[in-house]
Formats: C-alpha cells, structure tokens, sequence
C-alpha cells in the first residue's frame, strides 16, 4: 500500500512539471529588450535569458527543450472598436472616446441665446389687385417687388433639454426686424403696363415660436477638427406672427381719361398726384425652419453652435384697407383743362398686398447647460 501512495505520488509530480513546462508564459520585465525570453520562476534554469532571433518569434517549451517559432504578423486595426452590432466596413471607422464624449455631450436642461445675419431675403410682395380695372387709382399695385433690406439681425432665444448623447430638443423664440419694401417699385398703370413709383414706409417684422429637434451626426461623420468639433443638424416647426407696417406710395404719373379737345367744361380729363395710403396688417402663419451646424465646447457647461438656416415665415399681408388721395384735371371748355382745387379722396377695402417670405441666416448660438 505505501509503495501504491509513493508511486501516484510520483506521477502526479511528473505530469505536474510537464503541464506547468507547456503552460509557461513570457513574464514581462523592463529590464530586458524586447526580443528576449525570460523562464518563470520554478522552471529549469530560472536565471536564463534567451535572446530571440526577432520581435515575430514565440518560445514554446517541449519536452525536448526551448524553439523558436515564427509568429503570425497580426492584422492592424487603426482607430477605436467598432460600437457593437457594426459591419465589417465600420470597422476602420474612428469615434469618440469616452472623454470626448462626456465633453462634447449633450445633458441636462440648457437656455441658448443666437444672433445671425440674414445673408439672403427670399421673396417678394405683390398687389392682388393689380390685374383689376381702374388699379393705378391704388398705386401699390406691385409687379413682384423684392423685399428690400438694410440689415437684418435675427435674435432667438430657446430653452431645451437632451433626450439622449445625440438627440435635444428646444422651445425657441425668433425675432426678424428691418424687411420692407424696396423704395422704388412698380404700380399697374390700369391698362396691362407698369411704371416706377416711390414707396415709403412698409417694414415687416415677424415674430416666431417653435419647436425644434437637433440630432448630432458624428456617429456618421466621426471626428471633425481632432474630435474639437460636432456636427449636428436640426428642424423646426411653429407658428409666425408676421407685421407690415403703414407705407405710402406716390405715382407722379399723369394718366389721361380722355383729350381735353373733345372734353366739355367740368369733364374729367385726368388724374395726376396720386397717394396711396395702405394700411399695414397682422397674419399668423406656420412657420418652419431648417438648420445644420457644428457644436464646440467651450468649457464650464458652455458650448458654441455655429449654424446656416434656412427660415420660413410664410405668408406676409396687409389688412386690404387703400386711402387714396388724387389730383383730378377737368376741361375748361376751350380746349384746355384745369386741377381741381381739392384733392380726391376715395377708400377702398380688400385691395390686399401679400408675399412669402423666407431668409438663409448664418450665425452663432451660445448655450448653457445646466
């Protein structure tokens, strides 16, 4: 019996040392280069180096000794993993780190304040009447005149949230001011033409409420600007209170009803001087915006947008209410003809102006998130 537990004893030794001689493992130690092999403690000679003929070479223990083995050359991967679930083709892709991510990231509730430059004012206002008989007796009646700017400054300020890292969503408020009509136009003449008239007043202001929804593309994209920068795009729908101010226009056109010549004393010949005064008014519109931009972080919970936008505001309209206020010429009869010594004035309701408007804006927002 005791030579039965001396013997089990001795094999499990001898497997013991085989198992633990194959499953010996390189030991990293600085102090040695790169290309050497270092055998753990407990082995055969624990105090040899052994220098290996490359970087590509392995050291596998045997029963008959130490070899060298060349290693397979490894396929490189640039860039972080790819996030789980992605093909094949994503796998070059480079994304956020983790510390980008908690820097650049969206969280919490945040208020923003931007102002922009409208680069471009897109449309134009026209009478509704303009193809109506007798319209010269309400100048104003535009052929497709452009909205006229100085300069417009759109200012907006919004409050919002982040859904998730890549989607947030806000209340916003827009403010344009100093549209109007350009200070030449051109007013029907009543029989199918149009001349040059003078226009002084019209400025549109338009007030707009909506709801936005921002998605951050750099999933997509990847690191723009050495991860510095996000990219995001956004839409936008809500109502627009859209404002004309008062404007009057003056045709110094003379517009002859008929020859002096053949006309008796106290006949109308024509119609000179003439004002038309035209009441701005007030419409709600639904109002829609488009935007695309990048993110910068700016440190403290503070971060930058820079945007293009495209805005629209829908319909702008007057009220329809023309005053106007004309020079009438009568023959004297003898052929000739005189002005009256009062102007004529006469009302007219629902003669309405209207147009759609819409900008391209570019600027930037400042956001704080809390």
């Amino acid at each position: 019996m005791k030579k039965i537990g001396v013997f089990a004893v001795s094999v499990f030794g001898a497997l013991g040392a085989f198992f633990c001689a194959n499953a010996a493992y390189p030991v990293y130690n600085a102090a040695y280069p790169a290309n050497t092999y270092v055998y753990p403690t407990g082995s055969p000679n624990p105090a040899s180096v052994i220098q290996l003929p490359s970087s590509n070479s392995r050291v596998v223990a045997t029963s008959g000794g130490v070899r060298n083995v060349a290693a397979a050359q490894p396929t490189r991967v640039t860039g972080a993993l790819p996030r789980v679930g992605s093909n094949a083709t994503n796998a070059g892709r480079q994304y956020y780190q983790p510390s980008d991510f908690e820097r650049l990231a969206d969280s919490g509730i945040y208020v923003g304040l931007s102002v922009g430059y409208s680069a471009s004012v897109i449309g134009s206002m026209t009478a509704d009447y303009k193809n109506e008989s007798g319209g010269f007796l309400a100048p104003g009646a535009f052929k497709d005149a452009d909205f006229d700017t100085d300069t417009v400054i759109p200012l907006q300020i919004s409050l919002g949230a982040a859904i998730n890292n890549d989607l947030r969503a806000d209340f916003s408020y827009t403010r344009y001011s100093g549209i109007g009509y350009p200070v030449t136009v051109e007013t029907a003449d009543g029989v199918g033409g149009y001349v040059p008239t003078q226009n002084d007043g019209g400025a549109i202001t338009s007030n707009i409420a909506m709801v936005n929804l921002y998605y951050n593309v750099d999933s997509f994209t990847g690191y723009l600007a050495g991860g510095t920068l996000r990219p995001y795009v956004g839409v936008g729908a809500g109502l627009a209170l859209n404002t004309t101010a008062d404007y009057v226009v003056y045709d110094g056109s003379f517009y002859s009803e008929q020859d002096p010549g053949q006309a008796g004393q106290g006949e109308l010949t024509g119609v000179s001087d003439i004002y038309g005064y035209h009441n701005g008014g007030t419409t709600e519109q639904l109002a829609f915006m488009f935007e695309g931009g990048i993110t910068t972080d700016l440190g403290g919970g503070i971060k930058m947008d820079f945007f293009v936008r495209y805005m629209n505001m829908g319909k702008v309209k007057t009220s329809g209410s023309v005053v106007v206020s004309q020079t009438n010429w009568y023959g004297d009869g003898y052929q000739g003809e005189y002005p009256d010594d009062y102007d004529t004035i006469s009302h007219y309701t629902d003669w309405t102006e209207s147009g759609r408007l819409s900008t391209i804006d570019i600027g930037a927002r400042l956001r704080l998130q809390f």
